[in-house]
């Protein structure tokens, strides 16, 4: 029998459905992969680590966990989106159980893009802040103003290594320490020193200043720090979550600013955005250079430098050590959150994957390392004028960024000029981060329905930033802080973890055993069908360091970091307040709803499917006729139809694939399919309609027709 196949689009009406966009080049890809793995947590977060886990030392496990954990989760999900072209949600017809494994980063995604926008949002603050004091100095910069307190200090602390006993006693009692509360302690200064002490008089600088006398020291709030909790979150005002207080009408404004900015930059998809990369890429190293020259010519750099390299080898012998790098690495490249399978959906099939995946990992290790001499070299500073030891200005997270660093800032000369450099680095680098969460939100639900959302890419785009603005003005409360720090210590956490387990789980244990106990294409059975497909892509069979750390290392390394997570694991709090047990609840919620969403999805297609929710679809392979080469030929015999799974009625167009069969006498046809598909018969084959794909297969085609011809 001779067949003949006619490829149509499926129309409803007049309406095609839009085709994906795709990158203007490989380059707009990389620096869009650049900007997405090089964010903040590599100014605020990754010097902090190297601080707290021995200096230097810190670098041997981050460059073992880049090795085994970081490179290769990051070339798995470049590959898998190249691979098939799709977006989070409806890339995993490999096995269609796994299909909640795109609606967990899509959700992970969402939640992120909320808090994230926020701190972009102080950034603005700062930079608009910094801008209209050009004339002058920056506000944070000295006390005396409205919102600081009497424990304000902006002089720096007394260099009692220089003085004599008797100047060194005078400033300690002056400046430093609560005589009368040294004089209640006396007794214990007796006990200690076998001695009587009956007058604060008596004793020593040595003593005065141990660690007896720790309460009775006066504590001094920096401007910096003042300036960020009372001036910009007005957090006093707030009592903790129980009244978080009025919204910050100046924070609203700002936060508007934030997601116009954001929905500008995306609103035409990866067309506008591969576009501004070329600047918020590249912008923060001009920066980071500038910021390094200047900071290696201030006195007492030095102290930074050496803080931040100086060796501390017996810490490798710690687990907590190993556990901070292991998360650092992941959180940084940006595995488990959609963004890097979003991205390298729009690339060519043949784009090599696997060199880029190497560029950028290198390039965002070398970034984070790079800002640390950068950073510290301004914290050593810091420490210089201040008098402190460079631990003693050392915070992470948010406290780095906007308490820390202004102060550094403000002792430059022209610090409004190099506050408002530094902060619309910080800009720089959280957009482009946001940029690619939130298309990962955006693509992965229009690929669900192509037709409508497609063609209406600006305006759905629009709805999402006003949507994810609504939901961000909890945070601009006066106790919003306490929001933003909920999510950002719950919403990436395990989840994320487990969210990229589950890809290798897919990938590398049940795509394998599939494609080896059931055979899809011509009863050929191979071990490692996803190194094939890759191949494909990328003309050469990956290299063994791959397949190791896929197979084994990796899997191994996400579950030791879930392990030592979890024995640290600390409710979260902010400052000395600690939060109440039922935002804890909250916080476990968001952190099981995306794992939930996993099982969930796996026992749905399970009941539908029965084993067959583990095989590939008949569509799973390359979207596009020319890549659909080797085993993944037959694809090009097949119906294209580009539909979702709204547009899947029982009274849609009466030709669909236009599948036409007949003899070569002509004798006994086979009538085209005029019936539509019914879930059945897509349940048949794996289940979820999806855009720019070949649904259904021709066999499938042939029995509907058949069973329409019969009942007929």
């Amino acid at each position: 029998m001779r067949q003949t196949y006619h490829h149509t689009l499926l129309e409803q009406g007049d309406q095609k459905t839009e085709e994906r966009g795709t990158w203007g080049g490989r380059f707009e890809f990389l620096l869009s992969c650049v900007g997405y793995a090089v964010g903040l947590g590599n100014v605020w977060r990754f010097p902090y680590l190297c601080y707290r886990n021995g200096g230097a030392t810190f670098l041997i496990p981050y460059v073992i966990m880049l090795v085994i954990a970081g490179l290769p989760l990051f070339f798995l999900e470049l590959a898998v989106g190249q691979f098939a072209s799709e977006g989070p949600i409806t890339v995993w017809k490999v096995s269609p159980a796994f299909h909640g494994i795109g609606f967990a980063m899509v959700t992970i995604s969402g939640m992120v893009c909320i808090y994230y926008n926020v701190i972009i949002m102080y950034a603005i603050y700062y930079m608009f802040v910094s801008f209209v004091s050009l004339d002058g100095s920056v506000p944070w910069g000295s006390c005396g103003n409205p919102w600081n307190t009497d424990s304000c200090r902006s002089e720096p602390y007394p260099a009692l290594d220089t003085m004599d006993e008797s100047t060194k006693m005078e400033k300690l009692y002056s400046q430093l320490y609560n005589v009368t509360c040294v004089g209640d302690l006396l007794g214990n200064f007796s006990s200690m020193y076998n001695s009587t002490f009956t007058d604060p008089s008596h004793l020593n600088s040595s003593m005065v200043v141990s660690d007896v006398n720790k309460e009775c020291r006066i504590r001094y709030v920096s401007p910096s720090a003042e300036y960020w909790e009372r001036a910009v979150l007005r957090v006093h005002e707030a009592d903790g979550f129980e009244d978080m207080g009025n919204i910050s009408l100046k924070n609203v404004a700002c936060l508007l600013v934030a997601w116009t900015i954001i929905f500008l930059c995306i609103m035409k998809g990866v067309k506008s955005s591969g576009k501004v990369v070329y600047f918020t890429a590249t912008f923060p190293y001009i920066i980071l250079v500038v910021l390094l020259i200047r900071g290696l010519t201030l006195e007492g750099y030095e102290k930074g430098i050496t803080f931040y390299m100086t060796p501390q080898v017996h810490r490798l012998t710690e687990a907590k050590v190993w556990g901070d790098a292991a998360t650092q690495i992941f959180y940084s490249l940006g595995a488990g959150f959609g963004g890097l399978l979003t991205m390298s959906s729009f690339n060519k099939f043949k784009n090599n994957c696997e060199r880029d995946a190497l560029i950028v990992g290198i390039i965002n290790c070398g970034t984070s390392v790079f800002a640390g001499f950068a950073i510290f070299s301004l914290l050593g500073f810091m420490a210089h004028t201040t008098n402190q030891d460079v631990e003693s200005v050392v915070d992470q997270g948010p406290g780095l960024a906007f308490i820390a660093y202004p102060e550094g800032l403000a002792k430059l000369p022209m610090s409004s000029l190099w506050a408002f450099l530094f902060f619309f680095m910080l800009l720089t680098l959280g957009m482009d981060s946001q940029f690619v969460m939130m298309e990962t939100l955006i693509s992965g639900i229009s690929d669900i329905f192509p037709r409508f959302l497609r063609s209406h890419k600006t305006s759905f785009t629009a709805f999402c930033c006003v949507i994810g603005f609504l939901l961000g003005l909890p945070q601009v409360t006066k106790g919003g802080i306490y929001m933003l720090t909920l999510m950002d210590w719950y919403c990436g956490s395990y989840n994320l973890m487990l969210v990229a387990l589950a890809e290798i789980v897919c990938l590398m244990y049940v795509y394998p055993l599939v494609g080896w106990f059931w055979p899809q294409h011509e009863g050929k059975k191979t071990l490692f069908p996803f190194m094939e497909d890759i191949e494909m892509m990328i003309g050469h069979k990956p290299n063994p360091y791959w397949i190791i750390n896929w197979v084994f290392l990796t899997p191994v390394a996400i579950l030791f970091i879930v392990v030592v997570s979890a024995t640290q694991y600390a409710p979260a709090k902010y400052g000395d307040y600690t939060f109440p047990p039922w935002t804890e609840g909250i916080g476990w919620c968001m952190v099981v709803a995306p794992v939930a969403m996993i099982l969930l999805v796996m026992a749905i297609q399970i009941c539908r499917l029965g084993l067959k929710a583990f095989s590939p679809t008949g569509s799973w392979g390359p979207a596009n006729p020319e890549d659909q080469t080797d085993k993944y030929a037959s694809l090009r015999n097949e119906p294209i139809m580009v539909c979702s799974m709204s547009d899947i009625k029982l009274d849609s167009p009466s030709y669909i694939g236009g599948v036409y069969s007949s003899s070569p006498t002509g004798e006994g046809s086979i009538p085209p399919v005029t019936g539509g598909v019914n879930m059945d018969s897509l349940a048949s084959i794996g289940g979820v309609a999806t855009p720019l794909r070949h649904l259904p297969s021709l066999q499938e085609q042939e029995r509907v027709g058949q069973e329409l011809e019969t009942a007929a």
